[in-house]
């Protein structure tokens, strides 16, 4: 699997699908609103959502967002040197619990950098829908990545990760069965 492209990988046009979707519940919608502190009774009180034009609770849109934002780190930023600017952000129909979301994005343009020569700055939309295709929300960002140049001189392609080796001379700490004594 790979995890996000280098800078020469991008192509504009090219439409990236994000997979898997991931249906949206209850218990997600209402976690998300604690953490956030966002505690607006059209996502957390069935009673007055059920008093609102859309009958029911709505999932918290930032929610919505940073799911299909996940959900294209696999193809768009997982190599990212920065997420430099979320240019529009449009919730365009209602999300509820139980929907499924699937998101899509599309390269709408790559610039080099004029500062370094290894990377640029990619500017991509993504788009989400529900399980009947029907769009819920639109973003457009500006991701700078790295040529391949840039991993050439940080540490290869897994910076960071260790080589594997064999255990030589390493002792380790027996471990406690559990079991009671005696």
């Amino acid at each position: 699997m790979q995890f996000g492209r280098y800078y020469e990988e991008f192509e504009v046009g090219a439409v990236y699908k994000h997979w898997p979707g991931k249906t949206v519940t209850e218990y997600d919608d209402h976690l998300f609103c604690l953490l956030t502190m966002n505690h607006h009774p059209l996502h957390l009180d069935a009673s007055y959502a059920a008093t609102t034009q859309q009958g029911r609770n709505v999932v918290v849109g930032n929610y919505v967002y940073s799911l299909l934002l996940g959900m294209s780190v696999p193809d768009v930023s997982g190599r990212a040197i920065a997420n430099l600017e979320v240019e529009s952000l449009k919730h365009v129909f209602p999300t509820f619990h139980g929907d499924t979301v699937y998101g899509q994005t599309e390269v709408l343009g790559k610039t080099e950098s004029t500062s370094k020569d290894d990377r640029g700055v990619v500017h991509v939309e993504t788009k989400g829908c529900n399980q009947d295709g029907v769009l819920v929300c639109v973003f457009r960002r500006k991701v700078m990545v790295p040529k391949r140049v840039y991993a050439e001189r940080t540490g290869g392609e897994f910076p960071g990760r260790p080589e594997l080796r064999e255990p030589q001379g390493v002792t380790r700490p027996a471990r406690d069965s559990g079991a009671a004594p005696g």
